[in-house]
């Protein structure tokens, strides 16, 4: 068996890849926009391209070997939109091979650890009251555990607000993150795992702050506290605040994660299969972090092709405690998108016995959603300097 054709697809702000084989057995994967993310994804998609130059006539189910060869080759290697496309490449290969075999791809990976994924999915709204009201929905629905983003309005709408946390002062960020967070533990009740995720956006100085002022309310987890880059913050934050720490989504290499997990910044990892070099690379992540006894709980922002991706490895690793769950990855346009989401019920995911990932794209529907562009807003501070995107 050979590759015969690596093409891209873009629906909606969703992208992927599709490769086809000699013998007509297609595999799909979902390419994360990278460093695109404030804008367009053109490097990760052009990444596909540079790959495709390598993998064109080579048997799809050599995934290793490829996997090597599509990393070393890069000599400047280990960039966030050549893993993007990389991972994208991966898990296609990976659905061709459960497909060939006619065996989902966790039967390849050695086998189902559990029978079921428990999930936790994102409160809506902006006000205490919002959150609130949403966080009881969810739970009365079946979900076990919620994650909210505790400051308000999110970007540029924010500052035309004025309620955004860019114009907050060291003490209104600890002020406005405990209302919510206290609103949705009394709405949810003392068994109910809350997490929240402040996307990368405080200092060390805040984050600690913010984890002590939170101490009393029993989180889950403090998602993404600080930027990604400087492995020894990690590890200030997490010594000096009493929260577990969850970071990764923006890290992508084995390398990256080691250093993390060496410096002891975060309780739970967080790699996301369409960014961190895909369902290969995230296996071993998971392996390594199972020997420093860490959480993987894995990134999953895009749509049911990448949940579906994220079920393979769920089902297949011991050290999965939750899976980050879209609200929508069963409604809408991303349901149009694929043949069939992978079935929920209530804040469990079922673990499909389908061949491959267990889901495929329904390409006719591409055409009733054209490519949009995506701009993720700026935070901009009162005196006009950035603080982040």
């Amino acid at each position: 068996m050979k590759i015969k054709e690596i093409k891209t697809l873009s629906g909606d702000r969703y992208n992927y890849v599709k490769i086809t084989t000699d013998e007509n057995i297609i595999g799909y994967g979902e390419i994360h926009p990278a460093s695109g993310t404030s804008g367009t994804p053109f490097v990760s998609m052009a990444g596909v391209k540079y790959c495709e130059e390598y993998l064109i006539n080579k048997n799809p189910l050599e995934i290793e070997k490829h996997w090597q060869h599509m990393f070393r080759r890069q000599i400047f290697r280990g960039g966030s939109d050549m893993m993007a496309a990389m991972g994208a490449i991966d898990i296609a290969l990976w659905d061709i091979k459960g497909k060939a075999y006619n065996k989902p791809v966790y039967e390849l990976l050695g086998g189902k650890v559990r029978d079921k994924v428990r999930l936790y999915t994102h409160l809506q709204g902006v006000s205490k009251e919002e959150l609130a009201e949403d966080a009881e929905k969810k739970i009365e629905e079946g979900f076990t555990a919620v994650r909210l983003y505790p400051f308000g309005s999110f970007g540029s709408k924010s500052f035309a607000e004025g309620s955004g946390l860019e114009q907050m002062s060291f003490t209104s960020m600890q002020r406005h993150a405990y209302e919510r967070v206290e609103a949705v533990r009394k709405a949810v009740g003392p068994d109910v795992d809350i997490m929240i995720d402040v996307v990368n956006r405080l200092t060390p100085p805040e984050a600690v702050a913010i984890g002590n002022a939170l101490s009393d309310l029993n989180l889950y987890f403090f998602e993404d506290p600080i930027e990604p880059e400087n492995m020894e913050q990690w590890k200030l934050v997490a010594s000096q605040q009493p929260i577990p720490i969850a970071m990764g989504e923006r890290l992508y290499t084995l390398y990256q994660f080691k250093d993390l997990l060496v410096n002891q910044g975060a309780s739970y990892i967080r790699p996301d299969l369409s960014l961190a070099g895909g369902i290969t690379n995230v296996k071993k992540i998971s392996n390594m972090a199972e020997a420093f006894y860490a959480g993987v709980v894995p990134h999953n922002p895009l749509s049911c092709i990448l949940t579906a991706s994220c079920i393979q490895i769920d089902a297949s690793v011991h050290n999965i405690p939750v899976q980050e769950y879209p609200y929508d990855d069963n409604l809408g346009i991303k349901k149009d998108l694929v043949d069939e989401p992978i079935k929920r019920i209530g804040g469990y995911l079922e673990i499909p016995n389908k061949p491959g990932i267990g889901v495929n794209l329904n390409e006719e529907a591409f055409k009733h959603y054209p490519p949009k562009h995506y701009e993720r807003d700026p935070l901009i501070f009162y005196d006009g300097g950035l603080k982040d995107y």
